[in-house]
């Protein structure tokens, strides 16, 4: 008999509330298909990280204290109603123009301290879990702790890992694979060790011994 459960443990859900963060994750999701109230929508989508310096935790014993992480999805839209933007604009203190606005490198972002309006929303499971309602500057006086966790940036271009991506969670991970530019690199490969099988079968049997 092999019995299968779920012990796992369960995370502390990080409670409601203002807190000082820094930015120090951004994945490069793709271009995927998504259900949008019944609509399919084709989105290009990054997750963006933060880490809590001042909320500690122990998640694993031989790593001792790290601060708690909390991630957002966004559509990487610069329009005047896109989320990404507002929070952007929030954060920043300040609007952009639509010059600024035409294209804004996010990676921008890494390292730097905001402040995050963390609420709790409930699922049609029932879990409740936090997410971010809001973004802002670091207020006059407040000062955001050095940073902890090494910065850390995925995407398809210059910062494409293999292996960093098969340590994604699966929820992360398969969703990457399903993007039109993971689709299109793999495709590339294929071409590339097909053109290499090719070529080494057409090569002259060479019979000397070394």
């Amino acid at each position: 008999m092999i019995n299968a459960t779920n012990q796992g443990t369960k995370r502390e859900l990080l409670p409601a509330g203002n807190y000082i963060a820094r930015c120090y994750s951004m994945i490069h999701i793709g271009t995927v298909e998504e259900d949008i109230l019944g609509e399919k929508k084709v989105l290009n989508k990054c997750r963006i990280t933060w880490e809590l310096p001042t909320e500690l935790r122990v998640f694993s014993e031989e790593k001792g204290e790290h601060p708690t992480v909390i991630s957002k999805e966004y559509t990487l839209s610069m329009h005047e109603k896109a989320t990404l933007r507002r929070d952007l604009e929030s954060w920043r203190g300040k609007s952009f123009t639509e010059e600024q606005a035409k294209q804004f490198d996010i990676t921008k972002l890494l390292g730097i301290p905001c402040m995050l309006n963390i609420i709790h929303k409930t699922n049609k499971t029932g879990s409740t879990f936090a997410v971010i309602s809001n973004i802002s500057s670091v207020p006059k006086g407040f000062t955001c702790p050095d940073q902890i966790n090494p910065t850390f940036e995925w995407n398809f271009d210059d910062k494409y890992d293999e292996f960093a991506l098969n340590a994604f969670p699966d929820f992360i991970k398969d969703k990457i694979k399903s993007s039109d530019e993971y689709k299109k690199l793999t495709s590339q490969i294929i071409d590339i060790n097909q053109e290499h099988l090719t070529a080494s079968e057409n090569e002259p049997e060479n019979d000397m011994p070394f």
